[in-house]
């Protein structure tokens, strides 16, 4: 399995792509990021990507699977990011 990129390849490849120098397309990367941190609480969604959806937790009993105590979970905010079909399609097929 190959190592996944880093920023430098990715902001090289969308500059590439894109037929713009490699800091517009990291500027253009890092404003999409910070679009997401911003926007996650309402779902921001990256079309063909997929969609960060903030969602809530219930409070759960679990196990402590060193000692088998039961211990309780407290509720949470998560942070998901769900696949959108037309990447799953494109990676998958």
């Amino acid at each position: 399995m190959e190592k996944a990129l880093t920023k430098v390849q990715v902001v090289a490849g969308v500059a590439e792509a894109a037929g713009i120098s490699k800091k517009q397309a990291a500027t253009a990367i890092d404003a999409l990021v910070q679009m997401a941190y911003k926007n996650a609480t309402n779902g921001f969604s990256i079309p063909g990507l997929g969609k960060l959806v903030l969602m809530n937790r219930k409070a759960r009993i679990g196990r402590n699977p060193a000692t088998g105590e039961q211990i309780n979970i407290p509720a949470k905010r998560v942070l998901k990011f769900r696949v959108a079909k037309a990447c799953k399609d494109a990676i998958l097929s």
